[in-house]
């Protein structure tokens, strides 16, 4: 199982927010647990909804004034929400907040997207702020353990569950991703930096092969994890409606994920969808 939740400092909580509803959802769940917030939008990223709730916003290459904004706030902690693509070369080029903060991207820029998040946590410890994970503010957005819809496992959907843990506890010191794809104990395709979506779209071409009108293989699964290590104050497995689509796409009998340690986006819809196309929803406890 995930490791427990750390106690999140009592006041106010900044949520810098990228893409999609999670930085709505995340502020929702801190008003009915009587938390204040403040949100700081992220422009280019954060949805119109985000924007039109948001106390601030900022680029996203405009270090200085971000962090200027929330010692401003001294908040009780910060959380980061939301999807936020690395910006592109032409972006560093052009704009003047890139010139003025030309030092700390060049440090954030270097390496992987896991030293990229890595150098975010630190800048914001750097400068005092307390960095917070969804998991801890928001625990009721995270995948519960058991199943959490009407669909249960049969025994080749628990063969291929036992075979994805296995494959991805392999590969978590390789950095490689948190998902694979498994029918039994064949293996069809493991994510890598092009995302889920993307792994469940050729996993869908492989396992209908040939003319794309075969048959998937008995038991298909998505098993999503964290990595051993992995930082989930910022880089969070997640699953929602969408994933639930294109899984029964792919021709996968069900999900299985960590409970504790991924986070599931609108929750009764994505089990509501799941119950309709037939698919189990599972959450794993991982001992860590």
């Amino acid at each position: 199982m995930a490791a427990a939740p750390v106690p999140a400092p009592a006041g106010a909580v900044a949520i810098v927010a990228g893409a999609g509803r999670l930085p709505l959802l995340v502020a929702a769940a801190l008003e009915r647990a009587g938390r204040p917030c403040r949100i700081l939008a992220l422009r280019g990223f954060a949805d119109p909804a985000t924007r039109r709730r948001a106390d601030a916003t900022v680029d996203l290459l405009d270090v200085q004034g971000a962090l200027a904004r929330l010692e401003g706030w001294a908040p009780a902690g910060v959380t980061l929400a939301g999807a936020v693509a690395r910006p592109s070369p032409a972006a560093l080029l052009n704009t003047l907040a890139a010139f003025r903060n030309r030092e700390a991207l060049r440090a954030l820029a270097s390496g992987g997207d896991d030293r990229l998040l890595r150098g975010v946590l630190a800048l914001l410890e750097e400068h005092g702020l307390t960095v917070l994970g969804v998991h801890d503010l928001a625990p009721g957005l995270m995948a519960p353990p058991g199943l959490f819809g009407r669909h249960a496992p049969d025994e080749a959907a628990r063969v291929s569950v036992a075979t994805g843990r296995a494959l991805l506890a392999s590969l978590s010191p390789h950095d490689v991703g948190q998902a694979a794809v498994v029918g039994s104990r064949r293996v069809l395709a493991v994510e890598g930096p092009e995302g889920t979506d993307r792994m469940l779209a050729r996993a869908r071409a492989i396992a209908r092969r040939p003319l794309g009108l075969g048959r998937p293989p008995a038991g298909l699964v998505l098993v999503k994890l964290a990595k051993a290590g992995q930082d989930l104050r910022v880089d969070l497995p997640a699953i929602g409606p969408r994933t639930v689509r294109r899984a029964a796409a792919a021709g996968c009998a069900g999900l299985a994920v960590e409970a504790g340690a991924t986070l599931v986006l609108d929750r009764p819809e994505t089990a509501a969808l799941a119950d309709r196309l037939g698919l189990f929803l599972l959450g794993l406890e991982i001992p860590r």
